[in-house]
């Protein structure tokens, strides 16, 4: 192990020091968050200078970061599943009500893909205004192989359709769910935590015993998963801190400078579709200065880790700890907006490419003719793509195959995908709670004492009790 290695080790855990301090000193959650994000970005930013980015050094740091980042982004990922289904059936057991569950369901989805459907458009008046266009691009031998690896994927894509789709959420084997091995498994899991909440209010009146036992049994089954989560979500300030240290080391200004249009049509096409989220919150009566504030550990997460599924457990906490939504309809948003109606993964990024890669063979994207069926197959197409990386890749391939358009082309951009796939997982993060927050409103069942008050997430609090 060479002295720069040690050095930049040194300091790295000088950093993991210095905000298990903040934590024994109850600085709060999101202070602790934010101190993690910035020392993250200046570190790496640091690092690259010193080093270079394809400098062996920076891969052999970032390595040993990737032990605190991707480590706590498995934690996270452990926990997903048991966090849904103990969560979705103890909202049932509450519930006993299949209409209250429909109109849940409904609401949440449907605002999903209604946001899908802005996102699609602005990615579409982004991509206009900054006149993006990949014609006249050329290719680097990386680029080419991304290409070659889209085209060898383009089979797969094309032979997804809505109601294969559909039928891939039903879980035959829900065990193997549980473990994460498909693209749909979140949906498979709470499909079947859903059957199995249902089938015992089922038994509740002719089986009394038998369902109070049972429902003990999820009380306490939750209580324990509740407990992991807390104690996972203690890590968030180390695993930020290492993951934006990694991103920020290894990042190629030179791609980003190439690049820089569609980079910065990007975030501004992001940040336009957070808005829309904001003027959601606003019109449903609720303070969205203060909504920020809130939802702004979860986002930071999101923006560092990639990941909208190992994001669930964090978002389920602050929508229901801070946002005052009941646990049931934050499970349902967490849960659905992984997989459904992401909107910056499979509404803008594959809208933005469309108009990029159409004027290469020889057409003109702001027709109607063109943009009104790139909407459909887009919002059609959110429908179960991944919370994890890649997803946006698979829903550009579905949009582009079914426009008739060369995916290859979509490699162009593969120096610059993790830089904009951060800003992206962020928006989905963004949405999903967007969702669970509106629908809980028009419910009438936000808890306005919890969202009014300044208190920090419960794990906060767990560790002053501590």
């Amino acid at each position: 192990m060479n002295f720069p290695l040690l050095l930049n080790l040194a300091v790295a855990l000088g950093v993991c020091f210095l905000l298990y301090k903040m934590q024994e000193a109850h600085a709060s959650f999101t202070k602790r968050v934010f101190t993690g994000l910035g020392v993250g970005v200046l570190l790496g930013a640091a690092f690259q200078l010193m080093y270079g980015a394809a400098s062996p050094v920076i891969a052999d740091t970032n390595a040993y970061l990737d032990i605190v980042g991707t480590g706590y982004v498995k934690l996270l990922q452990m926990i997903v599943m048991p966090l849904i289904m103990v969560s979705i059936i103890a909202a049932i057991l509450k519930l006993r009500d299949a209409s209250s569950l429909g109109k849940i369901s409904a609401l949440t989805i449907g605002t999903l893909m209604l946001t899908t459907m802005v996102a699609a458009g602005i990615g579409i008046l982004m991509a206009k205004l900054f006149g993006l266009t990949a014609v006249g691009l050329t290719a680097s031998a990386a680029e080419v192989a991304r290409g070659d690896y889209l085209k060898g994927n383009l089979n797969t894509a094309q032979a997804i359709s809505l109601p294969s789709m559909i039928i891939s959420f039903i879980p035959a084997n829900p065990f193997l769910d549980m473990t994460g091995a498909r693209k749909t498994s979140t949906i498979a899991v709470v499909l079947f935590s859903i059957f199995v909440g249902m089938s015992a209010t089922g038994i509740a009146a002719k089986q009394p015993d038998s369902f109070d036992a049972f429902e003990r049994f999820i009380k306490v089954a939750h209580a324990i998963i509740m407990r992991m989560v807390t104690l996972v979500l203690r890590l968030t300030p180390f695993g930020v801190f290492a993951l934006m240290t990694q991103v920020v080391a290894a990042s190629s200004l030179d791609s980003i400078v190439k690049l820089i249009s569609f980079v910065t049509a990007s975030y501004s096409a992001l940040l336009l579709m957070f808005c829309v989220h904001l003027l959601l919150i606003s019109a449903s009566g609720l303070n969205a200065a203060r909504y920020v504030k809130k939802i702004f550990p979860v986002l930071a997460f999101a923006f560092t880790s990639r990941t909208s599924a190992g994001s669930i457990p964090m978002s389920v906490q602050t929508q229901t700890t801070r946002l005052g939504t009941p646990e049931g309809i934050a499970n349902f948003a967490a849960s659905f907006g992984s997989t459904i109606g992401q909107n910056g993964c499979a509404g803008i990024y594959p809208a933005m490419l469309a108009v990029m890669i159409a004027p290469t063979v020889g057409i003109d994207p702001m027709t109607f003719g063109f943009i009104a069926p790139l909407i459909a197959i887009i919002t059609v197409g959110s429908v179960g793509v991944a919370g994890v990386g890649g997803g946006a890749t698979f829903a550009a391939l579905i949009v582009l195959s079914a426009m008739d358009l060369p995916v290859a082309l979509a490699g162009l951009l593969i120096s610059i995908e993790p830089l904009i796939d951060m800003g992206r997982t962020a928006l989905n993060v963004s949405g999903s709670i967007t969702a669970g927050t509106v629908t809980s409103r028009v419910l009438g069942q936000t808890d306005m004492a919890i969202f009014n008050s300044d208190t920090a997430l419960n794990l906060d609090a767990d560790e002053k009790a501590a």
